[in-house]
């Protein structure tokens, strides 16, 4: 949704697809289910702190553009604060602190001794050199770099930041610092401190969770039909590793400019080079162009959510056939879309599960930089199974036990243990 479109819409309506708003109620929720103390409920609805920044960037044609940032941490009562950067043209605020609270729920969910935070910074990446980049880049962390660091917050990759972006920004940093600090962000090349396997982790981790849940629905994903929602990394590397992995089909894919449609399967691999190469899945030889809407009602198997917030509304729930939902990105469904399709026996694997595998990794590559021993990505790859596996298992479980859909399961044992941390450190 651009700027004109939200404000052609209704206050009450925009007010129900804030992002930070869905956060808070799904917060609220579940926290009537653990009959939170008022106290503890209050700080778990809220930001514990967060930092606005201008960052002014010397363009190419000589001119200085001003750039807003920011860098919200939600909850560190568990460990130091970890979460992405996202440069993108719509950032805001409010979108920025959901992300916040959905990390400190994820890094709880995994059982990771890490809280919750997220960055953003205002731009459009698609209409900036690389030289704009690394300035904008280094910018942010010169003026963020006394709120981060190793045991303070570790900023990652998320949406048009990538290895590179982080790769600046830790050179910045330990510049500033004056010696080497590989581990103040993760998602860096593996040649300066980063981790094998932290490329494709985020839909690694989703396509193990997929696996057990077509498993306790009795579905066999060997032909299994996909539909992916946006193919940035998270939706190639998801789409790649259904069919190595699993033996998918995809059968649909949709970018930012529109959705193609094959029934009798795409190759992942040859639709991203065309992207690549025309900037659009749309055109790809063979296909039929459809709408991005169209994509949600197609009658396949499994639906994989790959692209931006709010893209499962109350209006398209009632309309999707899949079996499975694979939330690989972050809050794609509201929750008037969640009651929906857990009324019509559609099994959601929420985002905070399903895409965890990103900061899992991450984990593991500041466990890596603290040791300076790196592990083989057979090694990575067998511990991300084990560790979504077990996280898949612990809010099915509780899903059974409450009678309810897996994304308040799993806000349930996220909340718990954050919330029991809270009274232990006698925050309250």
């Amino acid at each position: 949704m651009d700027v004109k479109e939200m404000k052609s819409q209704p206050l009450d309506l925009l007010e129900q697809q804030n992002p930070f708003t869905i956060a808070q109620k799904q917060c609220d929720k579940c926290a009537l289910y653990l009959e939170l103390d008022p106290g503890i409920h209050q700080i778990l609805r809220v930001p514990r702190r967060e930092i606005h920044i201008n960052i002014p960037v010397r363009m190419d044609d000589g001119s200085t553009k001003v750039f807003q940032g920011f860098r919200v941490i939600h909850n560190d009562v568990l460990g130091p604060a970890k979460g992405g950067i996202r440069f993108h043209p719509h950032e805001t605020i409010d979108t920025v602190r959901a992300l916040a609270a959905w990390m400190t729920w994820k890094c709880s969910l995994l059982n990771l001794p890490l809280g919750g935070g997220k960055g953003g910074v205002v731009c459009n990446p698609k209409e900036m050199s690389q030289g704009e980049l690394e300035r904008l880049s280094r910018g942010y962390v010169a003026q963020l770099w006394e709120f981060i660091g190793p045991e303070k917050d570790i900023p990652a990759p998320d949406v048009y930041t990538n290895p590179q972006v982080m790769a600046w920004m830790m050179d910045e940093y330990s510049k500033i610092v004056g010696r080497n600090q590989f581990g103040v962000i993760t998602g860096k090349p593996p040649l300066i401190g980063g981790s094998l396997g932290r490329g494709d982790a985020t839909a690694r981790g989703g396509i193990f969770v997929l696996r057990e849940a077509a498993g306790i629905r009795g579905m066999n994903l060997q032909g299994a039909t996909v539909a992916v929602q946006g193919y940035g990394n998270a939706g190639y590397h998801a789409a790649q590793l259904a069919v190595e992995l699993l033996g998918c089909k995809i059968v649909a894919i949709s970018d930012s400019s529109g959705a193609i449609l094959n029934a009798r399967g795409l190759d992942p691999q040859k639709v991203h080079a065309y992207k690549a190469k025309n900037g659009s899945v749309v055109g790809y030889p063979g296909t039929q162009s459809i709408s991005s809407d169209a994509l949600f009602e197609l009658d396949v198997d499994v639906l994989f959510p790959c692209a931006l917030e709010n893209a499962i509304t109350e209006k398209n729930a009632p309309s999707i056939k899949a079996s499975i939902i694979a939330e690989f990105s972050n809050g794609p469904t509201t929750p008037e879309a969640d009651e929906i399709l857990y009324e019509r026996g559609v099994h959601v694997l929420p985002d905070f599960l399903c895409n965890a595998g990103g900061v899992t990794v991450s984990y593991f590559e500041m466990v890596q930089n603290y040791n300076l021993l790196y592990w083989e990505e057979e090694e990575i790859h067998a511990r991300l199974d084990r560790k979504m596996t077990k996280a898949y298992d612990t809010v099915l479980d509780v899903s059974l036990k409450y009678q309810v859909n897996m994304r308040r399961a799993a806000y349930i044992v996220a909340l718990k243990r954050v919330a029991d941390a809270v009274k232990l450190r006698g925050w309250v």
